[in-house]
């Protein structure tokens, strides 16, 4: 994937456009431990794409194979 660089501004509207296509993924973890007893977790994933957009990676990574079983 090249990376593109354009003198021109861009707007909102582009931006968001941008990133609803191409999707973002911030993973964040976090913990806080005194000494060696944990006091706090945090797991985070924040996804932000359009539904098409997910929906294709969810379905490279094996995500979608998992909700198309029914419970029992």
């Amino acid at each position: 994937m090249a990376v593109e660089k354009v003198n021109s501004s861009s707007s909102l509207a582009e931006v968001v456009d941008r990133i609803l296509d191409k999707g973002i993924v911030i993973d964040a973890w976090a913990r806080v431990s005194l000494v060696g007893i944990e006091l706090l977790a945090v797991e985070a994933r924040i996804v932000i794409a359009s539904v098409d957009t997910y929906l294709k990676y969810a379905e490279a990574v094996g995500l979608t194979a998992q909700a198309a079983v029914p419970a029992v």
